[in-house]
């Protein structure tokens, strides 16, 4: 059971990190 938690925490981390780099540069704007 906690190896598939941690596959799914890689997912929602994956997505974070692609939000993250797009606010990035608007900020840059």
């Amino acid at each position: 059971m906690s190896s598939v938690k941690k596959k799914r925490k890689a997912k929602i981390n994956r997505h974070k990190r692609k939000k993250r780099r797009r606010m990035n540069r608007h900020k840059k704007k």
